[in-house]
């Protein structure tokens, strides 16, 4: 018998700005010293959300959200910001 798998896609799962931020919450706690890691992570919280309606949101395009919020991105704080923001969600930072 042969099973059918399809590769699994956290943005299909992350409906609500809830969702992204507990996903966004676990990311950092896993691994929140690896800026990679964390670039991935909201790349595909973008990808939840539209990338276009994101693109609108941050006045910035989708193929430079797609290149900036990857793996082997360098996002600047302000797209990090940017993106943020347009996803409904702050930063913050606890001691």
């Amino acid at each position: 018998m042969t099973v059918k798998l399809s590769r699994f896609d956290a943005a299909e799962h992350l409906k609500t700005p809830e969702d992204i931020a507990a996903f966004l919450e676990a990311v950092f706690d896993e691994d929140g010293d690896d800026p990679a890691y964390i670039a991935r992570a909201l790349g595909v919280a973008a990808r939840a959300k539209g990338m276009s309606d994101l693109a609108k949101a941050t006045g910035l395009d989708r193929a430079s959200l797609y290149k900036a919020l990857s793996e082997d991105g360098n996002a600047s704080f302000n797209t990090i910001f940017k993106v943020t923001k347009a996803l409904g969600l702050k930063l913050r930072f606890a001691a």
